[in-house]
C-alpha cells in the first residue's frame, strides 16, 4: 500500500509542478520563446547561461547575440514565416542563431548534421529556405549536396573563407533590444523551427515546431526536471534535435541554470566531463546509457554530482545495473514525440516503462492503446468501422486524440512541411465517427497499474511462423551474452516463406563464441524468435541521437555476395550456427533446407 502510495504521489507532485510552469503559456499569447530570453537576460544578467570550449555566453550576451541575429535575418529578407536553414555543430552560438531569426518572424530549420548528398538536399528543398548558414567543419558537407539541390537559397558560411560570412556579417548589427517598430506581430500560432524526424528507414519529414510547442516544451521540462538557478545541465546530444537543442538548453534556461554545451558523445570522457563542470543533470537519448555501462571504469564516475538523468530510450535491462554502478539519484525516463501529442512520464522510476497513466487520471489524458495488425501494418477495427482497444498487456500502437481545443493546447498535432506525410499520421474513426487521432508509429502495452512499455516502431516488428517478433526485445536478449558489445535485430524475406525471418548483425569482441551464442539463444528466446541468420561486423552505424540504422543490412540480408562479414545460419538440425555458403543460401531460397 504504502509504495503504491508513493508512486501515485511522486506523479501527482510532478505532474502539478509541470502544469503550474505551462498555465501562463496561453495567458499571453503574443509572448513567445524569444521573449521569454529577454524576460530571463533582465533577471539574471552576467550569470552564466550558455559555455562551451568555443564560446560562452552569459544570459545578457545570449539575448544580445540574439538581437544582432534578428537585425541581421530582417536585413536579409527573412520575413515572416520565411525559412533560413542551419547545418552547424554544437555550440552556444547555434542556440542564439536560432533565437535571434525567430525573433525576427523567421523560421529555423535544424539540418542533421550527419547528411549529405541526396538526404541533406532533401532537407534543404521540402523547406524552401531563402538562406542556409553552413558552420566550421560542415563546407564539405554541404558540398556533396549543393548540386542537388532544387531550390536556391543563398549560402552563408560561419568561419571559413566565403563571399559570405555570417559570423563577420553579423558584426555589423547592434545587438540593443528590438524596438516596437523592428519586432514583427508574432504569437504562439506561428512557425518557429522545422525539427527533422531521424530517418532511419527513409528521408526525414521536417515536423512543424510553432512557438506553443516550444514554449511548452521548455517549460513543462524545466517544471518536470524541477530546475533551480544553481543546476547545471550537460549537454551531450545533437542540437538539431529537439532533446539537445531545445528542451536540454531551453528547459535549464527557463529555470535560471546554466548550460555546458559539448561537440557530441564522448563514453571515455564523459564522467570526468560531469564531474570537472559540476553538472547536476543530464538530458540522454537512445543508447547513450548502454554505451557508458559498456565503457571502461572511471575514476570519476561515482565522483558526480548529477542528481537526475532526463530523457528517454533507456532500456529495462540496462536501467538498474546503469543506476547502480554510476550512482545516479533519479532516472526520469518519459516518452514523447517531436511533433507528436503523447506524452507520458515515469515519475516514480520504475524501471522499464516509459510513463504510466493511472485510472483516475486517464479522463485528463486522451491517450491508448489500440490492437494492430503488424502484417497489415494497421489498427485492427471491430465490426462497427472502430478501432479495438488493447486489453491489459497486450501490444498495440499507441495514439493520441487531436483536439483543437485553446483549453487542450497539448492535444495539437501541427503536422509536417510535406502535406502527405501528415496525412499518413492522422488515424480516423477510432472511437466514434468523425474523431481523429495522432499514430505515433510505436508499439506498446500497457499493464493493468497504468504503466506504458514500449516495445517496437512499427516496420521494425515482424511476423515469423505465425508470431509478432519485436526487434527491441530479442536485440536485449542477445546483448547479454559474453563478448557481444552491440546488436541490431531485424527480418529478411525468404522466397516462398511467408513473413520473415529473424537476423542479427553483432558486434563483438574477441571472446564471442559462435556455439554458445546458439545455445544462449536457445535458452533466452521461443522457436519463432530465434535468429535464423547471424552476421558478425566491426560497427553498427547510428543516427546522431543513437539510434540504429538496419535498412542497409536488411537490404544485404543473407547474401554471401553481398556480405563480405563472417555470416552464419541456424540449422535446426545441430541447433547451432554454420557457416553461411552460396550453396547454402540457394537451398535456402529453393526451399530445400528446413527452417
Amino acid at each position: 500500500m504504502f509504495e503504491r502510495l508513493r508512486k501515485d504521489w511522486a506523479l501527482l507532485t510532478g505532474a502539478l509542478r509541470t502544469l503550474r510552469k505551462m498555465k501562463p503559456i496561453t495567458q499571453n499569447r503574443e509572448r513567445t520563446f524569444p521573449d521569454v530570453i529577454a524576460e530571463l537576460a533582465a533577471q539574471h544578467g552576467e550569470r552564466p547561461a550558455l559555455i562551451s570550449t568555443r564560446e560562452s555566453f552569459s544570459y545578457r550576451e545570449l539575448d544580445a547575440r540574439a538581437n544582432r541575429y534578428a537585425r541581421w535575418a530582417q536585413a536579409n529578407g527573412v520575413g515572416k514565416g520565411e525559412a533560413v536553414a542551419l547545418l552547424m555543430l554544437n555550440r552556444p552560438d547555434y542556440m542564439a542563431i536560432w533565437l535571434g531569426i525567430t525573433r525576427a518572424g523567421g523560421v529555423v530549420a535544424l539540418l542533421n548534421t550527419n547528411l549529405s548528398g541526396q538526404g541533406l538536399a532533401h532537407c534543404i528543398d521540402i523547406v524552401t529556405p531563402k538562406h542556409v548558414i553552413v558552420g566550421p567543419d560542415l563546407d564539405a558537407n554541404f558540398s556533396t549536396a549543393r548540386g542537388l539541390l532544387k531550390t536556391a537559397p543563398r549560402v552563408w558560411t560561419y568561419g571559413s573563407p566565403s563571399e559570405a560570412r555570417l559570423d563577420e556579417a553579423v558584426e555589423a548589427f547592434s545587438g540593443d533590444p528590438l524596438d516596437a517598430q523592428e519586432k514583427p506581430a508574432l504569437t504562439i500560432e506561428d512557425r518557429a523551427l522545422f525539427i527533422y524526424t531521424s530517418g532511419t528507414t527513409g528521408l526525414p519529414k521536417a515536423a512543424n515546431i510553432n512557438h506553443y510547442r516550444l514554449m511548452a516544451i521548455t517549460h513543462g521540462f524545466s517544471g518536470v526536471m524541477n530546475v533551480q538557478p544553481d543546476d547545471v545541465m550537460l549537454d551531450v546530444l545533437p542540437m538539431y534535435h529537439s532533446n539537445g537543442g531545445v528542451i536540454a538548453t531551453g528547459a535549464t534556461l527557463v529555470g535560471g541554470g546554466a548550460v555546458i554545451i559539448r561537440e557530441k558523445f564522448s563514453a571515455r570522457d564523459f564522467w570526468d566531463d560531469a564531474a570537472r563542470s559540476k553538472a547536476t543533470l543530464v538530458f540522454y537519448i537512445g543508447e547513450l546509457c548502454r554505451y557508458l555501462l559498456n565503457a571502461p571504469e572511471s575514476a570519476s564516475e561515482r565522483k558526480h554530482k548529477v542528481r537526475m538523468f532526463c530523457g528517454n530510450g533507456l532500456r529495462g535491462d540496462v536501467w538498474k545495473e546503469f543506476q547502480a554502478r554510476f550512482a545516479v539519484p533519479k532516472i526520469l525516463e518519459w516518452y514523447a514525440a517531436t511533433e507528436g501529442n503523447v506524452a507520458v512520464f515515469n515519475w516514480d522510476g520504475t524501471p522499464g516503462a516509459v510513463g504510466r497513466i493511472p485510472w483516475w487520471m486517464e479522463s485528463r489524458f486522451s491517450v491508448k492503446v489500440v490492437r494492430f495488425d503488424v502484417e497489415k501494418e494497421e489498427p485492427v477495427r471491430g465490426p462497427d468501422g472502430l478501432c479495438i482497444e488493447a486489453e491489459p498487456g497486450e501490444v498495440g500502437e499507441v495514439i493520441g486524440e487531436i483536439v483543437n481545443d485553446p483549453q487542450k493546447p497539448a492535444n495539437r498535432f501541427e503536422g509536417y512541411a510535406d502535406s502527405e506525410a501528415t496525412k499518413k499520421k492522422i488515424l480516423r474513426d477510432v472511437v466514434k465517427k468523425g474523431d481523429v487521432w495522432f499514430r505515433t508509429g510505436d508499439l506498446m502495452r500497457k499493464d493493468e497499474n497504468g504503466y506504458f512499455y514500449f516495445v517496437d516502431r512499427i516496420g521494425d516488428t515482424f511476423r515469423w511462423k505465425g508470431e509478432n517478433v519485436s526487434t527491441i526485445e530479442v536485440s536485449q536478449a542477445l546483448t547479454d551474452f559474453p563478448g557481444v558489445e552491440d546488436a541490431i535485430v531485424y527480418g529478411v524475406e525468404i522466397p516462398g516463406n511467408d513473413g520473415r525471418a529473424g537476423m542479427v548483425t553483432v558486434v563483438a569482441d574477441g571472446s564471442f563464441d559462435v556455439a554458445g551464442f546458439a545455445r544462449h539463444v536457445s535458452e533466452h528466446l521461443p522457436e519463432y524468435a530465434r535468429p535464423v541468420f547471424l552476421r558478425q561486423t566491426g560497427v553498427i552505424d547510428v543516427t546522431g541521437t543513437f539510434k540504429q540504422r538496419r535498412l542497409e543490412f536488411q537490404k544485404d540480408g543473407f547474401d554471401p555476395a553481398k556480405v563480405s562479414d563472417p555470416l552464419f545460419f541456424r540449422d535446426p538440425v545441430q541447433n547451432t550456427y554454420i557457416p553461411m555458403s552460396d550453396d547454402l543460401r540457394a537451398r535456402i531460397c529453393e526451399g530445400q533446407v528446413r527452417l
